[in-house]
């Protein structure tokens, strides 16, 4: 996609990037940057969340940031314009820029002056108005105080607070208009519609009585708290004073948090496949004490000093051996064409606990990886994913995956398929547990492993078959080499 367009010999404008495959939007995390700054070809000014990962962007042009279009937290489609640039400063006067930052959006005004006369384009932005005070004449008004005082109750009484008694002559908030649309910006309109909020029923606290996102969010929460209630007692009397203050107090309890980014991804992800690929879980119990003495040798080998050696290293590479004796399983379903699609090549996905939530980055052609080769590559992907800072290229062409939870102490899970590969494997914890080895109980190292995979695709027979020789493997470390 192509992110810039002149604007003229002098201004250039800098778009949303599909930074990853197929993405739609991008938040704007952080600016790097503000107007005045100057820019070279290559810096990072802005880093940005997609539904995959954090990505920081680079300007592909020098000059002078003549303008920020979006504050930061704000979400843009790709194809966007998000930042402009002088690349001749000096040679003449600029044209202000259409909003400053951190408020770049234009805020609509009310129905009366949504079509001012006398419009006058400019290099940058959408154009003026003959005169900005027609535009924004709510500078430090007040509303009527009967606007204020029923937009208060009816506030109030969406928060469950009841409908408080009027003050005397209450102001309404500073800027609000006492009449036509609400002001707020274009993605709190958006906000709003997609909740189902009428915008003339929020109080604003945003600067010059324009409504924000948080008071959306405000006017939101009590409404769908009421709503269940609602339904259930559709001609219940009303409620005794006595019971406001739990009302107040249910409310201040809860928090909402908006669904975007890494997490919006996920849910997408997994419930896509979830109801998409028909999922079958095997699980086995196998004595790994034989792979934890490998992995205790490992660490003091020359030839591995440098890697960081764990038992997620030698189950990686004992499910790669397993793959490569059954390469059926290493596949995908095309719905549209209706084919199954071989894969001869193995890029092993590690799921991955991030602070924005869930990823899984991949390790291109594991399967023709050394064991330090590999270990290498599990180090990087593991550091790259706690810093935030895996690429959605590094997400992409997945086509089986592990999940460690043993980490967390678990014994085992039955995990979702990360959608379009066809298996995933689960390592529990090990623990020391009571074993029957010899013919005598004996404490020994012990985990349980769980194979989910798509049965649409994945027969019984071939999934056991997978599983069982990545437990026989692990039972039996020398397998690495005699089956390798």
């Amino acid at each position: 996609m192509t992110t810039m367009t002149e604007t003229s010999a002098r201004f250039r404008e800098f778009k949303m990037p599909d930074v990853g495959e197929g993405l739609t939007e991008a938040e704007i995390l952080k600016w790097f940057v503000q107007p005045g700054d100057t820019v070279t070809d290559g810096q990072v000014v802005c880093e940005v969340e997609t539904a995959k990962a954090a990505v920081e962007l680079p300007i592909p042009f020098d000059g002078v940031v003549h303008e920020l279009r979006f504050p930061e937290g704000t979400t843009v489609d790709v194809g966007q314009v998000i930042i402009a640039i002088d690349v001749a400063p000096g040679s003449g006067d600029a044209p202000a820029p259409a909003a400053a930052a951190p408020a770049q959006e234009p805020v609509e005004a009310p129905e009366a002056e949504a079509e001012p006369k006398g419009r006058t384009p400019v290099l940058v932005g959408y154009g003026v108005a003959e005169s900005s005070t027609k535009r924004r004449p709510r500078k430090g008004a007040a509303a009527a105080p009967e606007a204020a005082a029923v937009a208060a109750a009816v506030q109030a009484e969406l928060n469950g607070h009841g409908a408080p008694a009027p003050a005397p002559a209450a102001p309404a908030p500073a800027g609000a208009p006492a009449g036509g649309r609400p002001l707020a910006k274009p993605p709190v309109r958006k906000l709003a519609k997609d909740l189902g909020i009428d915008l003339a029923t929020v109080v604003p606290t945003g600067k010059d009585g324009i409504i924000t996102r948080e008071d959306v969010h405000a006017a939101a929460a009590p409404a769908a708290a009421e709503a269940p209630a609602a339904v259930a007692s559709p001609v219940a009397p009303e409620a005794p004073a006595a019971a406001v203050p739990a009302a107040v107090s249910d409310s201040a309890r809860e928090t909402r948090i908006p669904v975007k980014g890494v997490r919006k991804a996920i849910a997408q992800a997994m419930v896509g496949s979830a109801f998409t690929a028909p999922h079958v879980t095997e699980f086995v119990t196998v004595d790994v004490t034989r792979t934890m003495k490998l992995v205790a040798e490992l660490k003091e080998d020359k030839d591995m000093a440098g890697v960081r050696v764990n038992p997620l290293l030698i189950i990686a590479k004992a499910l790669l051996v397993a793959i490569k004796r059954n390469p059926e399983v290493n596949a995908a379903w095309d719905e549209a064409n209706q084919e199954i699609v071989q894969k001869h090549y193995v890029n092993l996905g590690i799921a991955a606990a991030t602070p924005r939530g869930l990823i899984v980055p991949n390790i291109k052609d594991a399967h023709d990886k050394t064991l330090p080769q590999l270990a290498e590559a599990l180090g990087e992907l593991v550091t790259t994913a706690r810093d935030g800072k895996t690429s959605p290229a590094a997400m992409a062409g997945g086509t089986v995956t592990i999940t460690n939870v043993g980490v967390f102490g678990v014994d085992t899970g039955t995990p979702i398929l990360n959608p379009g590969e066809s298996a995933i494997l689960a390592v529990g914890a090990i623990k020391l547990q009571p074993w029957v080895h010899k013919g005598k109980v004996k404490p020994r190292q012990v985990t349980t492993l769980a194979l989910s995979f798509d049965h649409r695709l994945v027969d019984g027979e071939l999934g056991s078959r997978v599983l069982a020789d990545v437990a026989a493997i692990l039972e039996q470390p020398k397998r690495l080499i005699t089956w390798a």
